[in-house]
């Protein structure tokens, strides 16, 4: 390492200055190396090496026919891959290519700044596809980067050091930040920040409108954030009944399940929720997810309160938005652990989708509830009997929870109740349903997110991909819809005591518990904690947030308008504070110094140079010998000036020599001859 740094310091400047611009541009390219196509990424890292290497040994740059060969490669390239030379991917790819080819062709210092702006813009392509607290960080250290490399390029004399470069970048910085901090306050908020119409398609989500068992159960080895909940007065409900609702699905193929149309659901509108209790007040953080549902606690009565969406309820206790989750999203909602829906009485055929199922599928399943029917004990059964049944069936027949079950075939049910007896969640709730309906009984499956883990440090339970659970609904009548979880008659700690199946850390985590248990969840934590501030204080500032503060500084009904107002004004303030900043300190600089060098000016004029560390005395000999008797009143000022400056009791005071100085009769540019 040290011959190394010794190699590095003895190179020439504009070596050295280029392998450090070259490490900046890795730096910014670095984060989006995920999102780029992997030719992108190789022939980046081969141009920068190979620019690296040209500085090191100081040969000649390529000829521009070896640069127009590797555009058009890149062009070709770009649009084999994305198809289209525009567009948000497209114009990433394009602009990381064009960084680094540009370095090909760096001789003067134009060519350096055409570089420092390209690197800038590139920086800001990163936040298209990730605004997280990691990302922010890179950037910053990339931002700090390339204004070290400007304020280097300004200095072209010598061989100034980097770290003095560094710093002064990092005074910019600093200066630059209130501005930014107030733009970032108050500047209008209409839209989120880096949407573009690719974005789309960005958002991922565990959960879907479909379900094929087997699916959820790739889930559990995501250990990526669906949401954060932050409960009012920190008053969550106990884990067990901690049920946040995705999609319902009440159509089964026999082997995959999914949501029924809307007029298929028991009724347009909302459902019929009926509600007792208190209610529980919550706030959502939700992940982008590319789907158009907002997750609630069961059951929410009222539509989550979330910012520039419409949100409407369906007769499944689903809330739905106008638009897909394509940005991070912060709504409030209210919810009611202890409820009932649904219709609580059969009229008609409003249930008749629930009791569906394909032909021919599940005989066995089929002939097990022809056999429970035919149980003197459970003939005449009601629906919770039969319920109980079947879970105490799940209790004892020895079937377990697992994270792999193996691969399925078309007759899930019966070999879930028959051979294999062992699966994931959605494995037990889909045998569970099929066996209802066979029984008779309306049933569907419910997914979404069951349990979460609560950080201790900011008090937000997080919600994971791998905490998505499926679970059942079955009818009763007189009590409607009915939430039973079957996965917990097998395996009850995945319902109470957030037991989970994850998968076996990495080597590097791995060793790290070994040694310490709690050290990897602490740090774990306070990462999060941190990551949690930032969404919450940063990217979910919207623009009701920003008129929120207004209220809060004293309007009564503040709009965007006066948001731009305030803004004017604070403009106008720190432009005012800045003039005034400028006159208090030119009035701090030595009031004596600045009229000896007014009076060295007038004596230039006249022809008669003198240096800047001349003293008062030494000034006017120099005028004497020069003008000779002109020079007469110029000397006897330039006397009392150094009097008032050396002398405890002269006489004369500052501003009389300012007012003598305006007075005098200064020498012409004729010499005495």
């Amino acid at each position: 390492m040290n011959k190394l740094m010794l190699k590095l310091a003895a190179l020439p400047r504009d070596a050295r200055d280029t392998l450090f611009l070259l490490a900046v541009i890795a730096l910014i390219v670095l984060p989006q190396v995920e999102n780029l196509p992997w030719w992108c990424t190789a022939l980046t890292a081969l141009v920068l090496l190979w620019r690296g290497s040209l500085a090191v040994e100081a040969r000649p740059l390529p000829s521009r026919w070896w640069r127009i060969a590797l555009l058009a490669l890149a062009l070709v390239g770009t649009y084999a891959t994305h198809r289209t030379l525009l567009g948000r991917d497209a114009g990433v790819t394009l602009i990381v290519i064009l960084l680094a080819l540009k370095t090909l062709e760096l001789r003067a210092r134009r060519d350096a700044f055409v570089v420092f702006f390209l690197g800038f813009f590139a920086m800001l392509t990163n936040f298209f596809y990730s605004q997280s607290l990691l990302t922010a960080f890179t950037m910053l250290l990339a931002l700090l980067g390339l204004l070290t490399a400007l304020v280097n390029a300004h200095m072209p004399v010598g061989r100034p050091p980097l770290m003095q470069a560094a710093r002064t970048a990092g005074w910019m910085a600093l200066a630059g930040a209130p501005i930014m901090l107030a733009l970032f306050l108050l500047f209008p908020r209409f839209a989120p920040l880096w949407g573009t119409p690719g974005d789309a398609m960005a958002g991922r989500m565990g959960l879907s409108n479909t379900m094929r068992v087997g699916t959820i159960a790739e889930l559990a080895l995501d250990d990526s954030i669906a949401a954060r909940i932050k409960f009012d007065d920190d008053r969550s409900p106990p884990q067990s009944q901690l049920y946040f609702r995705g999609p319902v699905l009440g159509q089964f193929d026999g082997r995959e399940w999914t949501a029924l149309p809307p007029w298929g659901r028991g009724g347009q509108g909302f459902a019929n929720l009926r509600v007792t209790g208190e209610p529980v007040r919550y706030e959502v953080t939700l992940e982008p997810n590319n789907r158009p549902w907002l997750l609630t606690l069961d059951a929410a009565q009222k539509a989550p309160e979330a910012p520039g969406l419409e949100v409407v309820g369906t007769p499944d206790l689903q809330w739905i938005s106008n638009r897909p989750v394509t940005d991070l999203l912060r709504y409030r909602a209210e919810s009611y652990p202890r409820f009932q829906s649904g219709p609580v009485r059969r009229a008609g055929g409003q249930l008749q989708a629930y009791l569906q199922l394909p032909p021919g599928t599940n005989p066995r399943t089929a002939a097990l509830a022809a056999e429970m029917r035919n149980d003197p004990t459970l003939a005449s059964a009601a629906t919770p009997a039969l319920v109980q049944a079947v879970l105490q069936r799940l209790r004892t027949g020895g079937y377990t929870y697992t994270l792999e079950p193996g691969l399925y075939g078309n007759d899930t049910a019966d070999e879930f109740w028959f051979d294999r007896k062992e699966g994931f969640c959605e494995h037990i709730a889909s045998a569970f349903v099929v066996l209802m309906r066979n029984l008779g009984i309306p049933a569907r499956i419910v997914t979404g997110y069951q349990g979460g883990e609560l950080n201790s440090i900011d008090n937000y339970w997080i919600i994971r991909q791998r905490d998505a659970h499926a679970w059942a609904e079955v009818w009763q009548e007189g009590a409607g819809w009915v939430r039973v979880d079957p996965t917990g008659s097998v395996a009850p700690g995945r319902i109470g005591q957030l037991q989970r199946l994850v998968p076996q850390p990495g080597l590097f985590a791995g060793a790290i518990g070994a040694m310490s248990p709690t050290l990897v969840q602490n740090m774990r934590a306070a990462w999060e904690a941190m990551n949690n501030g930032w969404n919450q204080w940063v990217l979910n500032y919207t623009q009701s947030r920003q008129l929120n503060l207004l209220k809060n500084i004293g309007f009564e009904a503040p709009s965007l308008e006066d948001l731009a107002y305030v803004l004017l004004y604070l403009v106008i303030a720190a432009s005012l504070a800045g003039a005034g900043w400028t006159l208090w300190e030119r009035s701090q600089h030595d009031p004596w110094l600045r009229l000896l060098a007014q009076a060295r000016a007038r004596l230039a004029k006249a022809g008669l140079a003198v240096p800047d560390t001349a003293p008062p005395r030494q000034i006017a000999a120099q005028a004497d010998a020069r003008f000779g008797p002109a020079a007469q009143p110029v000397r006897d000022w330039l006397l009392k000036l150094e009097a008032q400056r050396y002398a405890p009791a002269a006489p004369q005071t500052l501003s009389a020599l300012r007012a003598e100085f305006r007075r005098l009769a200064w020498p012409t540019a004729n010499p005495r001859g």
